[in-house]
């Protein structure tokens, strides 16, 4: 039975479902809407119908003909199955805000999910796509997009449309560049981009003013844009494993920044302007080429930790004890 009606409250068709999805599965009625449901059949029920459906690691290759009596799924998750494709029907689950299609071997998508109109989160993570619908640029209500290992190289441009799109993740992908419409995905506040192959990041993403993450690690970056520093809101900056050689001025304006990790690049100077960073608390500059260091950042009042190993030439500055005598802890 479901978690707050017996299921003789349910419509016939979606008891008839239940039942035939049961027998398949083992049956794992949720006691709560965002209770986490484990291995097997889960449900949940709301004014007599079922909203929330799990069918999480079934060893699923396609949906069961039961699936189809139950219309009115708000919440709906597929993840960890053996699914190469979906039909295009999902489209007409209509209701859907949250669709987990992650840990799958899905090589394509069908056109119909840009038909799920209510939706706001879309886990597409650890799977083998090599392109994306552009009816995916559809979603207009989409604000969490996980697309993290699969086999992507481009972005379609529909995506242009995500304006409502608050967290992003394009990591293990085959990015080698990315489109300048990011930037317009205005209310965005997590980047992820980690492990690409991307050589460099366009300018519109300064004009992503409400980003509070990035994340930009193992790529190819050899410099980034000049104008980052318009990202008044970043705090975390993750750079750390690229082929940076210098930092742009205007990253003295990344005033909210506490976490700022340049480690296993090939810089040999830091501006002076990151002296500016007064909430910096983390600066890592590991194993890079760097001789000298700017003396503002002996003036960094909040800095907790500041890490110079493996920078061979480095020759350490006496203010560095200034530092440590205010408790950062040093790395050298």
């Amino acid at each position: 039975m479901s978690s707050k009606k017996p299921i003789a409250d349910l419509p016939a068709a979606e008891i008839s479902a239940l039942r035939d999805l049961s027998e398949r599965f083992p049956l794992e009625p949720s006691v709560s809407r965002r209770a986490v449901i484990n291995d097997g059949l889960g449900f949940y029920a709301e004014n007599n119908t079922v909203v929330v459906l799990s069918l999480h690691r079934c060893g699923l290759t396609s949906l069961p003909e039961s699936f189809w009596q139950l219309g009115h799924l708000q919440v709906l998750s597929l993840g960890e199955n053996e699914f190469s494709s979906l039909p295009a029907a999902l489209g007409k689950q209509k209701n859907l805000t949250e669709l987990y299609l992650h840990s799958n071997r899905l090589s394509a998508l069908p056109a119909t999910i840009g038909d799920l109109a209510d939706l706001r989160i879309l886990d597409l993570g650890m799977n083998e796509l090599i392109e994306l619908p552009e009816s995916l640029g559809d979603l207009s209500k989409l604000a969490f997009l996980y697309i993290s290992y699969n086999q992507l190289v481009a972005l379609p441009n529909s995506l242009e449309n995500l304006s409502n799109l608050i967290y992003l993740n394009l990591t293990h992908n085959r990015f080698s560049t990315l489109p300048e419409f990011i930037g317009s995905m205005s209310r965005l506040q997590e980047l992820r981009l980690y492990n690409n192959a991307l050589t460099t990041l366009p300018d519109s993403v300064s004009e992503l003013v409400n980003l509070i993450e990035l994340h930009v690690r193992n790529n190819q970056l050899e410099s980034i844009p000049e104008n980052i520093g318009r990202l008044s809101r970043l705090k975390k900056l993750g750079l750390y494993e690229n082929r940076l050689t210098s930092l742009p001025d205007s990253i003295g304006d990344l005033v909210r920044l506490t976490e700022l990790d340049l480690r296993n690049n090939h810089l040999t100077s830091i501006p002076e302007s990151i002296g500016n960073l007064r909430r910096l608390a983390y600066l890592d500059l590991r194993a890079n080429k760097l001789a000298t260091l700017p003396a503002s950042l002996g003036d960094l009042p909040n800095l907790e930790k500041l890490d110079l190993r493996w920078n061979k030439s480095l020759s350490i500055p006496k203010w560095i004890a200034k530092l440590e005598e205010r408790g950062c802890t040093i790395y050298s």
